[in-house]
């Protein structure tokens, strides 16, 4: 897929006589939205598998961190062009892009799974009872409770977390926060430091989730666990790597908890960007 756009912008250079710069704006937008992908799992079956849901999904990834919608609507261009250029050369058949308006971001909702997809995904980790299914469970609740993004969970360290207090401290700069840890959350968080970690973490390492190999656990790494639970769990509406941060957001909203309340929580900073959770609360009444 790499060499797939090397291609392109060399068909830009080449035969469009596109700019140097222009040439490398596209490689900078079209190589973060390909590094998006593999961080995902969305690479495995080549640019055809690439369908509308990603698209949704990258632009939330996009408007969360705060980029301007002029970047946004640059950013899409680039890739609207690009999937243009596979159907007209018969390499795809249909563009997931087409019915994307860039530029409208805020009527793009997250998609969340329903209580019952979260009571069935969480019973599937809790079936496993060995070390890697105790860190499974740990992972998944506290993703689910705190609403954690899937980078700041994998670069949590064990002084991050308090028992005492229930709570987790996560992020850098303007996203550090310190947020509380459901009841649940914590008990399973605790099983894993007291029964599961001392048997997979190497002497002296520090980070909270560690792989079977005693390294730390990447994202890529946390999105193949989720996806195995998904399938085992029976769950066939779309499951990303941010959906139990977009569950986390949505339920809490039809909880009742107010919107500068979830935006602090999720480490947002710009309201806007925590207001597309009412669309999704909506989709979901």
């Amino acid at each position: 897929m790499r060499e797939r756009i090397d291609e392109y912008l060399t068909y830009l250079s080449e035969e469009e006589k596109y700019s140097a710069n222009t040439t490398a704006a596209y490689r900078n937008d079209l190589s973060q939205f390909f590094e998006w992908l593999q961080e995902q799992g969305y690479t495995q079956s080549g640019w055809a598998s690439v369908g509308p849901e990603q698209m949704t999904e990258f632009l939330f990834y996009l408007r969360e961190r705060e980029y301007a919608p002029s970047t946004i609507a640059r950013k899409m261009a680039a890739i609207k062009s690009y999937f243009h250029h596979l159907v007209e050369r018969e390499e795809i058949v249909e563009d997931p892009t087409e019915n994307v308006d860039s530029p409208k971001v805020k009527k793009f909702a997250p998609q969340a799974l329903s209580r019952d997809g979260i009571v069935r995904l969480m019973t599937e980790a809790a079936r496993v009872k060995n070390l890697k299914g105790l860190r499974d469970r740990a992972m998944l609740e506290l993703l689910y409770s705190t609403g954690l993004r899937v980078s700041e969970l994998v670069n949590l360290t064990i002084a991050d977390v308090s028992v005492a207090q229930w709570t987790v401290r996560c992020g850098t700069g303007a996203n550090a926060r310190v947020v509380p840890v459901s009841p649940r959350a914590m008990g399973a968080l605790t099983e894993y430091l007291e029964e599961g970690r001392v048997g997979l973490a190497r002497e002296g390492d520090e980070v909270l989730f560690v792989n079977m190999r005693g390294g730390r656990l990447t994202r890529q790494g946390l999105w193949l666990i989720i996806k195995h639970y998904v399938q085992q769990a029976g769950i066939k509406v779309q499951v990303t790597p941010h959906t139990l941060r977009h569950s986390f957001a949505i339920h809490r909203l039809k909880e009742g908890s107010e919107l500068s309340e979830l935006q602090e929580l999720l480490g947002h900073a710009n309201i806007s960007t925590t207001q597309a959770y009412n669309q999704g609360r909506d989709d979901q009444d």
